[in-house]
Order: C-alpha cells, then structure tokens, then sequence
C-alpha cells in the first residue's frame, strides 16, 4: 500500500492511498489540475479512482470535488451530515448527487482490496470523520482537523505503520499572531486545530515498533513552520513515558505546495 500528500496545509488537502488495484483520494481541497497532476505523478490516472473520501465540508477538503466528480464520476464517500453541506455548495456546480455514498463511524467500507474505517473526531463541521485504511496486513490513517484527542481516537490509531497526523499551529505563533481573538479562541476549542505539542503527545500513546512513517500536516501557513513543527514533535517524542527516541521513527513534514514522498508499507 502507498501513501502520499499531494497537498496538506489550511489553504488545501488532497492524500492519496491506494494498491496496485485500488485508487482512492482522501479529501480533494485543492484544483482538480493540481489533483490529476500530483496523481500522473505516482502513475495513476483520474480515471483510475474508485473513490473520494471527505473528512468534513470545510473548503480547504471539497474545493476540487465538483470538477472531479463530473470528470471521472467518482463515488463520493462521508457521512450524510457532511454530504448533506457538500450538496448545498453551489460554488462547486452541478454534479450528479447519485454518486454520493453514506458512511458510518466505525463501520468499515471495502473498496477494491482496501478497507477504509471512519472514526469520529471533534472539529466545527457537520459530522466530520477521519479515516483509517487497511489492505492486508498493512495500516495506516489520515487524521487532521480534530480539536483534540482522547482515549477513542487513541484506539483508532493503534498499530500503523504510517500516519499522517495534524500538527496544524504553534501554540505561542498564534496567540501572538494576527488572527482575531474569536478565531484564536477556535483553533484553540476542542472543535478547533491540533497544536503541535498535542501532536507530539498524541504519537507518544501509539508508537510501536512497527510504525515506519509519521507525516505531520495541515500545518497552518500563518501560525506555524515545518521546522518548529518537526522539532516540537520531536521534543515531545524524546521526553515521553517510553522508551522510544524521535529518531527511531522516520518524521517529515507533508507541504501545502509540493507532494510529499511516497510512503510504501
């Protein structure tokens, strides 16, 4: 199985998982050109995916989703909360709503030979998800855009062998920074953003000898750098109840502008 950031960051994302039969993007928040071109990149076509998976409605998830679905009539997963916002966006044009697929919280979806659990998480949209995918023996997730974390979404992301896990602000960058104070104070809800100190905490109660690859992202462009991302990660990795050391795992930072690397497990 491979994973690869096409896009991650608040102004867009757009990941992709799949086998050498099964295609599927998980959430689709960037131009459809840049959508097709980061796929070419990989060897897939547009045409290949057997399924788009949504996160939540917010734009920085969906943006891409119109053109895609009318292009390559791509079934179109999420929870009937979120399909039900998507449906009313009339900024992403018509596009026949008979390919949209209600899914459930913690009931798994095959696609091809590729099982894609959705488990809740806490952030201001409808009823968003994020999403862990299995073929075979091999696991890995896509969770961004939660609030926090606590003891469920713990369990949801035990065993991986990779992650891609938000590290989206600096708790100090944005108290300090520009945004407005209702907005600071959302980001910083239990319905807002992961910081990067809680991610780091967060990956010290699921590391495991067996985890290859941790792609931090969603990395907000004005409240946060992928350096200090990476290094407070690190540092909290280092000080944790464990014994395993930040360099026992490979970490990198998934950017909003350039794919990531291809991750194989």
């Amino acid at each position: 199985m491979r994973l690869v950031s096409i896009a991650s960051g608040s102004s867009g994302n757009c990941i992709y998982a799949g086998t050498e039969s099964t295609h599927i993007l998980i959430d689709v928040g960037i131009s459809n050109k840049r959508i097709e071109h980061g796929l070419n990149d990989i060897g897939v076509k547009g045409s290949e995916l057997d399924g788009v998976f949504i996160t939540h409605e917010h734009s920085d998830h969906v943006k891409g989703l119109g053109v895609l679905a009318r292009k390559h009539g791509v079934p179109i997963y999420a929870t009937k909360e979120t399909l039900r916002e998507i449906g009313k966006m009339k900024y992403l044009g018509e596009y026949p709503e008979e390919l949209f697929r209600p899914i459930l919280p913690d009931a798994e979806v095959q696609v091809g030979d590729m099982e894609i659990k959705p488990f809740r998480i806490d952030h201001d949209a409808a009823n968003p998800v994020a999403y862990r995918i299995r073929s075979g023996r091999k696991a890995a997730a896509v969770a961004t855009d939660m609030g926090h974390f606590d003891q469920y979404i713990i369990e949801h992301l035990q065993g991986l062998d990779a992650l891609l896990l938000e590290s989206n602000h600096d708790v100090r960058m944005l108290e300090t920074g520009p945004y407005p104070y209702y907005l600071k104070q959302r980001i910083l809800s239990d319905f807002g953003h992961l910081s990067n100190d809680n991610a780091g905490r967060l990956l010290n109660y699921i590391l495991h000898d067996n985890m290859k690859h941790i792609l931090l992202g969603h990395l907000s462009k004005e409240n946060n750098f992928e350096e200090l991302a990476y290094e407070t990660v690190k540092v909290e990795i280092d000080q944790g109840d464990h014994h395993y050391r930040s360099g026992d795992f490979h970490i990198a930072v998934a950017k909003r502008d350039e794919m990531s690397e291809i991750i194989t497990i």
